[in-house]
């Protein structure tokens, strides 16, 4: 009997329709909300909604993770079809939309849930590489899974943010930081930890226009390593010109380390917190 198998995610792994499609992913979607009004992101609101919306208002969403019903309607309907299901998520740390889906998995059986203990681009490599496996290997899904969990801590993912107006607006920066960081022109790099459950930290402070900035920031990321897994790079960004998107493609080209460099933007949840302005790289390593 030929195995049957579907990935899934989150809408946090940020890969939009176009790879989603392409790859065959699900991705259930976290929950945008503003007062008493809740929105399904990516689905009936945009990050331009969101940016919009603060503009106007100055208001910023609140984030609901994704239920345990409604997970389990979405694994059910898989598993019925005569499916396993390797499911992989925003990092538990973040988010209990991972401790969400164990729970429905639980529940609906032949259903294997992997902590991503990332996010955006970070996650969506695993997703993407979960679903090379699948079409690649005849590895069952408990072992597409546990190949997955092994991945977890070869995620090297970063950012850079070009205005700190969101992060003070959600209580992540002081006022006080926002301002001198933009009185200074001042990016700053955010980490993912994915050794530490995804925890953010701050990295280097980049100083400058993020034209100035992205190329130093992308040359010193790359340089950190030479282990790379040669699959693909991820750049994830939202309301960065186009400009300085292809510049750190052209640069993480230039290395010759990728078989591919995928694009995408930002989702809803991610802009939330980050704002416009923002871009990040995400690659493995063996």
């Amino acid at each position: 009997m030929t195995r049957k198998i579907k990935i899934t995610s989150d809408s946090t792994c940020d890969l939009g329709k176009s790879l989603s499609t392409e790859y065959d992913i699900e991705t259930a979607p976290l929950h945008v909300v503003y007062g008493e009004e809740s929105f399904d992101d990516m689905i009936n609101i945009t990050p331009e909604d969101i940016i919009r919306r603060y503009s106007e208002k100055k208001e910023l969403p609140k984030t609901a993770a994704v239920s345990v019903w409604e997970y389990t309607q979405m694994f059910k309907k898989y598993v019925d079809d005569g499916y396993e299901v390797v499911h992989i998520n925003l990092g538990s740390s973040i988010s209990s939309t991972h401790q969400n889906a164990v729970a429905a998995a639980a529940e609906v059986g032949n259903v294997y849930v992997v902590d991503s203990q990332s996010l955006s681009c970070g996650t969506g490599l695993l997703v993407l590489k979960a679903s090379d496996l699948v079409k690649k290997t005849e590895l069952s899904a408990k072992e597409i899974a546990e190949e997955i969990e092994e991945t977890v801590k070869k995620i090297r993912m970063s950012f850079v943010i070009d205005d700190l107006e969101f992060l003070r607006a959600g209580g992540r920066c002081s006022t006080l930081a926002m301002l001198g960081a933009n009185l200074l022109s001042i990016k700053p790099c955010i980490e993912v930890d994915n050794s530490k459950g995804s925890a953010m930290t701050v990295g280097r402070k980049y100083r400058g226009k993020l034209e100035k900035v992205v190329p130093q920031y992308t040359r010193e990321k790359l340089a950190q390593y030479t282990n790379f897994d040669s699959t693909r790079a991820f750049i994830v960004s939202r309301n960065v010109s186009p400009d300085i998107v292809n510049s750190m493609c052209e640069i993480v080209e230039s290395l010759g380390a990728f078989n591919e460099i995928l694009t995408s933007e930002a989702s809803c949840v991610i802009t939330s917190h980050c704002g416009p302005g923002t871009i990040g790289i995400g690659f493995l390593t063996t």
